[in-house]
């Protein structure tokens, strides 16, 4: 039987993400500010069964990665599930998908640099915000125009400082739990887990309301699919950071919630404030504050610094395939698309704009417009999948190296999984800003192909340098 043929670009970026690199890119992807600062708000949504969100979103994160590594691992890209979707959905949600998944981290670098500029002003509250956000900015650009092998690096540092947080968090919050450390030896248990008004104090719609923040907090994991196209050895290097991250997410996630929630009734938690900060303040630990400040804003840089790299090879990628003006498909001599980066941290001055004209909002905002681009990701990603399984034979599928497990149910619950996600943003106020916003994107991008006529170019180039597998 004659397999689905499949183009994708011809790429000359240079292999330099090693294996660690790619381990700690996983899980500092996916660890950001949501959790530090954003679990308090979700947790006015859903109560203690916050928990149960994120262990959801979890599940949920994990399949759409074996769904990814099931194709990546076959075709390593770096333009990843955007390259894939022109073979298997077409030039038009090629050009949907690559410029949603770079507006989508745009947004999410937005919103670190905010995150940076609020959280700057525990040491300078007279500060603008705006300031610290330009300057973040400006050091990170300088780190991904060098060349790739130093984003992978200081990104391994960055996300090994997020990990040794949180590590230190759940050590100091279990004792007082279990042994009552800073508590006077009486240990505090998990009855705060349900007797607030039980464990599911607002029911489904609270943990529905509550998986936007999850997603949101999820998302970048897919980032690890297009490192793929610059790892020395993707095959070895996708698998382990996938099978990986799903454990070091569950534990990480739904063990801080467990840690924060037991030790405090979740009405106590305001907004704004991290509960790693009031944990270890219980502790006893000195400059508690200054200490979780530092994290958080190492830990935006971080975000930042995976949305740099993701934006210059999502546009390198849209380039080649004839999707984004020319320019961009061109190399800097240290082999990175310098281009892309450079328009992306254009984009993200409107960010430090926001910082400057509604501080108190443009984070909030920024996060409902990432997470719907998240879910279209996430639900093409499980669509590709589905399609691309069904294009093999018996024997191919036999063959496969990275076999997505509970095929094609897992596909379906995603996509029941996404649309609780929508009627959750429904719910909530702050969230409808991205329902508003999502229309008017996908709109605009549908009119530009059209107006342009991309499709019409695309499928001609398909037919000229299209290779069998």
């Amino acid at each position: 039987m004659k397999e689905q043929s499949l183009y994708l670009e011809k790429e000359n970026l240079k292999k330099d993400l090693k294996n660690r690199h790619i381990q700690l890119i996983a899980i500092g992807g996916v660890i950001g500010v949501a959790l530090f600062m954003g679990s308090a708000q979700a947790s006015k949504m859903a109560g203690p069964a916050l928990t149960l969100a994120y262990a959801l979103g979890g599940i949920v994160m994990y399949f759409v990665l074996r769904a990814l590594g099931e194709v990546a691992v076959e075709h390593p890209v770096a333009s990843s599930f955007a390259g894939y979707a022109r073979a298997f959905c077409g030039p038009l949600v090629s050009f949907i998908t690559g410029w949603t998944y770079w507006y989508q981290w745009v947004v999410l670098a937005m919103c670190e640099i905010s995150a940076v500029g609020m959280y700057m002003k525990y040491w300078a509250p007279d500060i603008q915000q705006w300031i610290p956000a330009l300057i973040c900015l400006a050091v990170i650009l300088a780190i991904n125009l060098v060349s790739v092998k130093y984003y992978g690096e200081f990104e391994f540092w960055f996300a090994l400082i997020k990990v040794v947080t949180i590590i230190a968090m759940l050590f100091v919050g279990f004792a007082m739990i279990l042994f009552g450390f800073g508590n006077g030896g009486v240990a505090i248990g998990f009855s705060n887990l349900w007797i607030n008004g039980g464990f599911m104090p607002f029911g489904w719609t609270g943990v529905s309301m509550a998986l936007v923040m999850v997603v949101f907090a999820y998302s970048g994991v897919e980032l690890i699919g297009i490192t793929a196209g610059e790892a020395a050895d993707p095959e070895a290097s996708l698998k382990s950071a996938i099978d990986k991250v799903f454990w070091r997410v569950l534990v990480f996630y739904v063990g801080s919630m467990v840690a924060i929630l037991s030790i405090f009734p979740y009405e106590m938690l305001p907004k704004g404030v991290s509960p790693f900060v009031m944990i270890f303040e219980k502790a006893g630990i000195p400059y508690a504050a200054s200490i979780i400040n530092i994290v958080i804003i190492s830990s935006a840089a971080s975000c930042l610094n995976s949305g740099m790299y993701v934006c210059g090879r999502m546009l390198y990628g849209l380039a080649l395939r004839n999707e984004a003006p020319a320019f961009l498909g061109k190399l800097s001599a240290n082999q990175v698309p310098a281009n892309g980066i450079l328009v992306s941290s254009g984009i993200c001055l409107i960010g430090v704009y926001l910082n400057y004209a509604s501080p108190d909002s443009v984070f909030y905002y920024m996060s409902a417009i990432t997470t719907t681009g998240c879910m279209w990701t996430w639900s093409l990603i499980m669509y590709i999948q589905l399609k691309w399984r069904r294009s093999l034979s018996n024997e191919a599928i036999a063959n496969l190296k990275y076999p997505m497990p509970c095929y094609p149910y897992a596909n379906y619950a995603v996509g029941a999984f996404m649309l609780a996600v929508t009627l959750g943003m429904g719910y909530d106020h702050d969230n409808l800003v991205g329902l508003y916003v999502a229309p008017v994107w996908y709109g605009g991008l549908f009119l530009l192909y059209k107006l342009f006529k991309i499709g019409e170019a695309q499928q001609k180039a398909d037919l000229s340098i299209q290779t069998e597998w």
